[in-house]
């Protein structure tokens, strides 16, 4: 393979922008397919949704790998979903990628989880291009979309098209850079035709051309003096300019059309291979096991030794299958590879290549592919090398669930089924967690929203034929001090034998950022605590952080200075000291009068116009507070913070006083105090929930 032309790009938007529809079209004109599916609509379902779920349902709940090729450029492409309570598969995703689409919706424009999205590209500094699709619906208006891109996503966006009439009367694009206009012919847009660009419409994309070499030449010493001396710049000076752009992620171009409608998805393709970077051209870099604050640079280099990346987990019936992405050396089918974390030698029996659900064998896979590795037991995240305490790439950033809800099996039969099934999601999905509450024995499982749960109930039924029954969906509260304390704590026990003590003074303050969950600084002087007992202290406070003395949620934003103390020569033990610190918690803690905190949700409202009062009306009663409110012709956009307790069963509340037109999507947002009424009627709830439990 030649490595300069291998493009590993993602595909990822805001809900319902055409992701799967723009990739199974990319699969059809790279000749991957050969017969167009819808993604609702019978058939078959998209290529890319191959879960039963995902047909149903007409979303992607998981990303799906596959390799196409466009003339002659190897494509490794990654189509990932829209919800935000799937977002993990989205960062994971990006974490390997080196380039990305951007799609947007011509009406919707940047929506919530667009800005997500972005937020991930930028985490991962991932180069990309935007697409703006579904040109073809009624009120489509891409200058509005770039114009919030730059708004909202602060990215230097750069139209590369202008659209060749709009709604139902899109024909094409003319392409700024050549100066022409591109139409799609045949049944499904499969043949490309070049024309002179519409006599309408030539002074207008003559200005667009001016405004985006303008924008260019911000980057380029050579093009501005071109643009100065009032020459015409060549074409393959643009193409370059551009790529180093978009490498440096200093511009966004953007280009347009309808997937759905077969029209302008090639010059997109075209776009991919010539402004999005080869793996040669982005600087990977790993930390030193030995010394984390050293890095190595990573090249691409198949003879240098191999370092990958098990970014994705998947059990399927034939055992685990885990997506790697190499970023140096080269991997062989039947060769032993070591897991950095673990430091354990693992055989990897089988390489294939993915097509969606589908995998081609291959016996060897070289730096800068991505591909799926059978017959290894790891966690997602992973680093494998050729050597042992080689290095470690960064690792993936995992949300932190925000709700909650029990699961029993109908029949004590299937216990071990359901114990089966949740090992196994927990193990693919870093944000799906299982625990088990100490006082009823129920199993909880914990994720990003209700749909993010709803699937994987369902998935339990249908996959591991496990009837089971849920609980009411519970908030995750936490609870945070208000008020620094000063402590003198002495823990003293005399039995027969030797006895125990510890004794602590300090500080308990709050944090100022809700950033961190606890923070703990030893500032003992003059050995009046032995070194050897301070880890002690510090596991002592961590021990008692889990259930918090309000209302037995986690204590968070806490700060510990520990300042002085005394010991014992005999009685004085790491048991002694941690026994302490739990004691010294418990003593002070309500002293600093804690409150809980609550998740708020941000909440992006459609709805038509006529309906934007009572939507608002409704939403600020729910406790929220309206951020902003567009108007996109005759639909409204509601942006609102308001606390997840109220929206549990929101879409049927949508659905019914907007007669069935308002949708809604929500993400975490932060945690903030909860009103004193709520907070007294949640932990009156925990005490009715305990006696009960009791009894």
């Amino acid at each position: 393979m030649n490595l300069a032309k291998l493009r590993n790009i993602g595909i990822s938007a805001h809900i319902d922008s055409g992701k799967t529809t723009l990739s199974e079209r990319i699969l059809f004109y790279s000749g991957r397919i050969h017969k167009i599916e819808d993604v609702r609509g019978g058939g078959d379902g998209a290529t890319m949704d191959h879960m039963e779920l995902e047909k149903e349902r007409g979303i992607t709940i998981t990303s799906a790998a596959t390799s196409v090729e466009w003339k002659g450029y190897p494509i490794n492409l990654i189509d990932t979903p829209g919800h935000v309570d799937f977002t993990v598969e989205v960062e994971r995703s990006l974490r390997v990628l080196d380039g990305a689409v951007l799609v947007l919706c011509s009406v919707g424009g940047v929506q919530a989880q667009s800005l997500t999205v972005d937020r991930q590209m930028k985490r991962y500094k991932v180069p990309r291009l935007a697409f703006i699709n579904k040109m073809d619906r009624t009120g489509a208006n891409p200058d509005k979309v770039i114009q919030q891109m730059r708004d909202k996503l602060n990215v230097d966006a750069i139209a590369f098209q202008i659209p060749i009439g709009l709604e139902d009367k899109l024909e094409g694009v003319v392409d700024l850079v050549e100066m022409k206009a591109i139409y799609n012919e045949g049944d499904q847009g499969e043949i490309v035709r070049e024309a002179e660009i519409p006599a309408n419409l030539l002074d207008k994309a003559k200005a667009a051309r001016q405004h985006m070499l303008e924008s260019l030449s911000l980057y380029s010493d050579e093009l501005m003096e071109l643009l100065l001396a009032e020459e015409e710049p060549t074409t393959e000076l643009i193409h370059k300019v551009t790529h180093d752009a978009v490498i440096g992620l200093n511009i966004t171009p953007v280009f347009m059309g309808s997937a759905y409608k077969n029209k302008c998805v090639q010059p997109l393709l075209d776009a991919v291979t010539r402004y999005l970077p080869s793996p040669l051209e982005i600087e990977y870099k790993a930390k030193d096991v030995t010394d984390p604050n050293k890095l190595i640079p990573l090249t691409c280099d198949n003879d240098a030794p191999f370092v990958g990346m098990a970014f994705k987990i998947v059990e399927d019936p034939y055992g685990q299958l885990t997506f790697m992405r190499i970023y140096q050396g080269k991997i062989e089918k039947g060769k032993g590879y070591v897991n950095q974390r673990t430091g354990k030698n693992d055989r990897f029996s089988r390489i294939v290549r993915m097509h969606s659900d589908k995998r081609e064998e291959i016996d060897f896979a070289t730096a800068g592919d991505i591909v799926a590795v059978m017959g290894i037991d790891c966690a997602s995240g992973d680093t494998y090398a050729s050597e042992r305490n080689y290095c470690s790439l960064e690792s993936i950033f995992v949300p932190t669930p925000v709700i909650k809800i029990s699961v029993t099996p109908k029949s004590r039969d299937d216990s071990d089924k359901l114990g089966k099934a949740l090992q196994r999601f927990r193990k693919e999905d870093p944000t799906f967690h299982v625990f088990t509450d100490e006082e009823t024995k129920e199993t909880l499982i914990a994720g990003m929203g209700e749909l993010h749960l709803e699937v994987y109930v369902e998935r339990i039924r249908r996959e591991y034929k496990v009837e089971v029954v849920t609980g009411p969906p519970k908030v995750s509260y936490r609870e945070a001090p208000t008020k620094a304390v000063e402590f003198n704590h002495k823990h003293k026990k005399q039995t027969g034998g030797s006895g125990q003590y510890g004794h602590i003074v300090g500080i308990m303050e709050p944090l100022e950022d809700g950033g961190e969950e606890f923070v703990f600084e030893d500032k003992v002087s003059q050995g009046r605590i032995p070194k050897e007992y301070i880890p002690a202290v510090q596991k002592g406070f961590e021990d008692v952080l889990l259930k918090g003395p309000v209302a037995e949620f986690p204590v968070v934003g806490l700060k510990v200075i520990l300042q002085d103390g005394s010991y014992h020569d005999v009685d004085s033990s790491e048991m002694a000291f941690r026994i302490c610190a739990q004691g010294c918690f418990r003593e002070n803690f309500m002293k600093m009068k804690p409150t809980l905190l609550e998740p708020i949700m941000k909440v992006e409202i459609e709805v038509p116009e006529q309906y934007q009062g009572p939507v608002t009306g409704d939403a600020i009663a729910k406790r929220g507070m309206v951020t902003s409110t567009d108007s996109n012709g005759e639909t409204s956009v509601i942006t609102a913070e308001i606390p997840l307790s109220c929206m549990f069963g929101y879409s049927t509340v949508l659905r019914s006083m907007t007669q069935g037109q308002g949708t809604f999507s929500m993400e975490f947002d932060s945690y903030k105090p909860t009103p004193s009424n709520i907070q007294e009627e949640v932990v009156a709830e925990r005490k009715r929930e305990k006696e009960a439990n009791a009894k």
